[in-house]
């Protein structure tokens, strides 16, 4: 790890060279990006407000895998090792991402956060500065945003939460069944998260599973006949939407059955539509076998609380023992570069990758996409392709 970056000093005179290009996350996206650039002999420093890369892998509950193939998933410069296996578990990630920075030599400041980024002028030219932790000022000649898709975890604001007397808690703060053992447990959510807990919680002894479910979501096999979901996400990336949905409705006739009657129907909207909003398919590790043996039972969104009890949308009134909400992240980006006028609607970069917006040149997005082919893959050509824009730029 690097000593702490150069605080700015406005006594001081600096050429354009001197200033590197600041790459604000130490996840996979941030790593790839400092890679990228220090390969084209471009200085980049990492600043990690956790104390160590990957922050946000290690706080995942215990048996996640990822859902893309270890082939497919290495960052620019270093396969990930055959010893993890096809599907990597999440420590060996952690392992992968340390090895990686170590690997590369990548220069690395832990501890700091930044808190705002912000267009400045200076006498050799149009620069970023960077306000961060413990009152410290940087400057920057670009600037890569790699804070990550699931930043901050997200509990909605349902009417009578405050007052709920049972255990509820976000999924970022679960880690594996064992306190959930003979307990009747409500999973709010059927993303991946949402799914794999809910397996989790069957697997490891809950009395009772129930999955609050508000859309029902598309269902893909994690693999058919040895064939990933993710590569045949790779092949569909350039295909219209539409083809995609219709082509992805057929395979999903001859190999996920028909759950209806179990709670959880065939979604109308199709699933590259849906994976355009932001809302990619379930890959299966055991749900549906779950599902279908009444393991895990579908129910209804959760509208509020009352007492002791969750109220659902059909009406419904449940007493679990504990709630775990699988609901998701923000990007919480908006204080960070809200100001600027780069991010859309829904808080997220209006361009990403290689891409700057026309009056915020040199600042650069990665990682707040979610992608069929596989967010790592994606993250790996970003890191690329930034690499090369700002050698460019620098040239």
């Amino acid at each position: 790890m690097a000593a702490d970056p150069t605080v700015r000093d406005d006594r001081t005179a600096r050429t354009a060279q001197d200033h590197p290009v600041y790459v604000i996350g130490g996840g996979p996206g941030g790593l790839a990006a400092a890679h990228a650039l220090r390969a084209r002999g471009i200085r980049a420093v990492v600043l990690e407000r956790s104390p160590g890369v990957g922050a946000a892998w290690r706080g995942h509950y215990d048996r996640l895998r990822l859902h893309t193939t270890r082939r497919m998933s290495a960052l620019p410069g270093l396969p990930i090792p055959r010893a993890h296996g096809r599907w990597v578990a999440r420590d060996d990630v952690v392992r992968y991402l340390e090895q990686y920075a170590e690997h590369h030599r990548l220069e690395i400041v832990t501890g700091v956060e930044v808190f705002r980024v912000e267009r400045t002028g200076s006498d050799d030219g149009d620069r970023w500065l960077l306000r961060a932790s413990g009152g410290r000022e940087l400057l920057a000649s670009a600037v890569v945003v790699a804070t990550g898709y699931n930043h901050t975890p997200h509990l909605p604001d349902w009417p009578g939460r405050d007052a709920y007397r049972g255990e509820l808690l976000h999924a970022r703060s679960y880690r594996n069944a064992s306190p959930y053992a003979g307990k009747d447990v409500l999973v709010v959510g059927v993303g991946n998260t949402g799914a794999e807990i809910a397996v989790d919680l069957v697997e490891g002894g809950a009395a009772r599973v129930r999955l609050a479910v508000r859309t029902a979501p598309h269902i893909v096999r994690r693999s058919t006949a040895g064939w990933p979901a993710q590569a045949t996400g790779i092949l569909c990336r350039r295909l219209p939407v539409a083809v995609v949905d219709l082509l992805a409705r057929a395979l999903a006739a001859l190999s996920v059955p028909d759950l209806a009657a179990h709670g959880l129907p065939r979604p109308r909207t199709g699933l590259y539509t849906r994976a355009r909003q932001g809302a990619i398919p379930v890959q299966d590790t055991g749900l549906i076998d779950a599902v279908r043996k009444g393991l895990v039972e579908p129910v209804a969104a959760v509208e509020s609380f009352e007492d002791h009890k969750v109220v659902l949308a059909d009406g419904t009134l449940v007493a679990p023992d504990a709630v775990i909400a699988a609901t998701g992240y923000r990007r919480a980006l908006e204080d960070l570069v809200g100001h600027l006028g780069v991010l859309d609607e829904r808080g997220l970069p209006r361009v990403h990758g290689p891409r700057s917006a026309r009056h915020a040149p040199g600042l650069y997005f990665t990682g707040f996409t979610t992608p069929l082919s596989g967010s790592l893959r994606e993250l790996a050509r970003d890191a690329r392709r930034i690499g090369r824009t700002v050698a460019r730029a620098a040239g």
